[in-house]
């Protein structure tokens, strides 16, 4: 298919793409297996977060681990059901507007889990580092904002990664070698110039990884220094305490991906293994969270225990009625 952009470029878009997938990895449907039972957990305990905290927990911190939670659900959905079509339909075609809005998704609510981990390192901040204003400078509103502010600039940032990769013509291979319309291998399919994609690549790596890693490093910083003032070790513990789940989602979340990109610039990477690891990058934060993060708070767990034991009297109670 061909459209023209001007009367002496024209951009040549195959009809589609071809993703391989797993399909050189051997024993493959096992992992496929594995998937599907990551994405069930996923849903089931995001699912279970986002309705606790719908019910009775609207408070700021709790805004963003809802936002977070939608993150991980959408993330999730985005790219494993996918995969799992793959898999029992033996199909690895999609369409060329798929391709895009696949792309567009994954990335945009795996960007959305960077940016919301930032909201929460600077909810720590602000509670830890200066905890007499916690509550008159993290309000709903103002959290409400700056959950605002990273939807639309990270969706205004993909639509323009996608956007660019609408220039590019196919015009020699389509089989793309990811597990999904990834934005690298994708646009080196490009018969023409694709320097302004490998512009835009590295800009989003240095947007969404490396500059809320930093973010986040200097608010822990701002922390430590806050802790060490406490005089008290029981103090200091109770109050880091607070921020165990965060560090420990941080890390889920940016080592693989860190660890990726730094390997993949220094040495050479089996394409299996790249394969695997970012595939697993994508699809294990999004379970890991909820348990990590929403069902190990103690306002949640107190909450959910209160909604079991409301609804068991309810039930006892209609059960006596009868």
């Amino acid at each position: 298919m061909m459209s023209k952009n001007s009367s002496s470029n024209v951009t040549v878009r195959s009809g589609f793409f071809f993703i391989s997938g797993f399909s050189n990895i051997p024993h493959s449907n096992y992992y496929h297996i594995f998937l599907s039972f990551v994405y069930v957990v996923t849903m089931l305990g995001n699912s279970f977060g986002m309705i606790i905290i719908y019910r009775g927990l609207h408070t700021p911190k709790y805004m963003a681990i809802f936002n977070l939670a939608i993150a991980d659900v959408c993330q999730s959905t985005a790219l494993i059901p996918n995969l799992i079509k793959t898999f029992l339909f033996d199909s690895q075609e999609i369409t060329y507007e798929a391709c895009l809005a696949n792309l567009f998704f994954v990335f945009f609510f795996s960007c959305m889990q960077s940016t919301t981990l930032v909201i929460l390192a600077y909810d720590r901040f602000v509670a830890i580092c200066f905890p007499l204003r916690y509550h008159a400078v993290v309000t709903n509103i103002s959290m409400g904002v700056l959950i605002t502010v990273t939807w639309t600039f990270n969706s205004a940032v993909m639509s323009f990664t996608v956007g660019l990769i609408t220039r590019l013509s196919f015009c020699e291979s389509t089989v793309i070698d990811s597990f999904f319309c990834d934005h690298g291998p994708l646009y080196r399919l490009a018969c023409n110039d694709y320097s302004l994609n490998i512009m835009m690549a590295y800009f989003n790596i240095a947007t969404f990884i490396f500059l809320p890693l930093t973010l986040i490093g200097l608010s822990y910083i701002c922390i430590l220094v806050a802790l060490f003032k406490i005089t008290s070790w029981e103090g200091r513990l109770k109050a880091f305490k607070t921020c165990f789940s965060h560090l420990t989602l941080v890390s889920i979340f940016y080592i693989p991906v860190v660890g990726t990109y730094i390997t993949a610039l220094t040495v050479s990477i089996h394409r299996n293994a790249r394969i695997i690891n970012t595939s697993l990058s994508y699809s294990l934060p999004p379970m890991i969270n909820p348990i990590v993060y929403s069902l190990n708070t103690a306002d949640i767990k107190e909450f959910a225990k209160k909604i079991f034991r409301s609804t068991r009297c309810n039930r006892i109670a209609t059960a006596l009625e009868k």
